[in-house]
């Protein structure tokens, strides 16, 4: 059962945390440029000029992660949100300030604020949804690897993430204890090399790019050891909330990696992107990276037609292509953000009849014990 009690003096400071004084305004309105979103940015051209060199980890560490700071840097209120310092105890807010810049000043409703505003719906203990609604602790093969469908090994490279998306199927999930990179990598690359079948490692977290390339670099170089490896995956939401982590540096690793790589990035909103995102995109691409795009289909968020079109339409425009269109992993505190299944393959039927067919994502869930994610089809 989901609980979180939260008094004395600890309550009282979580609770002074979430008020609006002039000094939050203030210091927001340093870091935070709101921008009008509604109109569709014009698409970059020519070759993109590289992100400034050794900057992202100092974006990193300038995140907002306080509710009250991100709220005054858009005009609102955060009573009125219904923040939740409970929630925000149990799964701490953190929010570029270049994500932050891209949601729409004013708008209680901004999609990209409902992805990482903790609210009091998170508390709500919702029958069907449970601590790993995938089955991860059941597929797990070693420390830090995740063993679901033949063939792929998923290792959880790093606990850490540039942004918490308050949807998170692993917002529960002990990456203390299950951390690829705890020991060197030792337990994780013996049990990849003691499987002849998989031929296809998947670096997923938390967000492998939240490591040092040089830490990248380490684990790459043990797993080009491994003869029967033919593809790496990497799954990524920095390039879109970060896309200053996209350096030489990492431009320079992936260009030498001696596999095909698909690179998987995460956006479920067309407003996500923008010029720095794009180039950020482009240089991937130029690594040699096959770019697609996973989305998360989330109440209040993309669950429109016009949402899920845009985002398609922005992400080609971006050279992504759409992959996968996620129905909700039912994982407690996330049950706010479902969409039922009837109108989730209402809005597929109608994206098919509007979109050319490369445009349109798979619709699909993720059940525990299935051979693979699981296409969600009328009847």
């Amino acid at each position: 059962m989901l609980e979180l009690l939260i008094s004395g003096k600890t309550g009282a400071r979580l609770a002074a945390g979430l008020e609006w004084n002039a000094r939050h305004r203030r210091r927001a309105s340093v870091f935070l440029v709101a921008h009008d979103n509604r109109s569709p940015r014009p698409r970059s051209t020519g070759i993109p000029r590289p992100l400034p060199a050794g900057r992202w980890q100092a974006h990193w560490r300038q995140a907002i992660r306080d509710p009250a700071e991100l709220l005054a840097g858009l005009g609102l209120d955060a009573a009125d949100l219904g923040v939740s310092a409970q929630a925000l105890a149990q799964f701490p807010l953190r929010v570029p300030r270049g994500f932050a810049a891209r949601m729409r000043r004013g708008d209680p409703a901004d999609p990209l604020l409902r992805q990482v505003l903790p609210v009091d719906a998170e508390m709500r203990v919702v029958p069907g949804f449970s601590f790993d609604a995938v089955g991860d602790g059941a597929a797990k093969t070693a420390t830090g690897v995740i063993q679901k469908y033949r063939g792929r090994a998923l290792l959880v490279a790093t606990g850490s993430c540039a942004i918490n998306c308050r949807y998170c199927f692993r917002r529960h999930f002990d990456y203390a204890g299950e951390n690829a990179a705890r020991g060197g990598w030792e337990a994780a690359l013996a049990a990849i090399a003691a499987d002849p079948t998989i031929d296809e490692v998947i670096l997923s977290g938390g967000d492998p790019l939240s490591l040092a390339t040089a830490k990248l670099a380490e684990l790459t170089t043990a797993l080009a050891a491994i003869p029967h490896i033919r593809r790496l995956r990497i799954h990524s939401r920095l390039p879109v909330v970060l896309p200053e982590r996209v350096d030489d540096e990492l431009v320079q690793w992936l260009a030498g990696l001696p596999w095909p790589l698909a690179f998987v990035i995460h956006a479920n909103h067309a407003n996500e992107f923008d010029a720095g995102v794009d180039a950020a995109l482009a240089r991937l691409r130029g690594a040699g990276a096959q770019l697609l795009n996973q989305a998360v289909l989330l109440r209040g968020v993309n669950d429109d037609l016009d949402a899920l079109a845009a985002l398609s339409e922005r992400s080609f425009a971006a050279g992504v292509l759409p992959y996968y269109l996620h129905q909700l992993d039912r994982v407690q505190g996330v049950a706010h953000f479902e969409v039922d299944d009837a109108r989730a393959l209402e809005l597929h039927a109608a994206l098919r009849a509007r979109l050319s067919g490369y445009l349109v994502p798979k619709l699909v869930r993720e059940i525990a014990g299935d051979s693979g994610k699981r296409p969600l089809h009328a009847g």
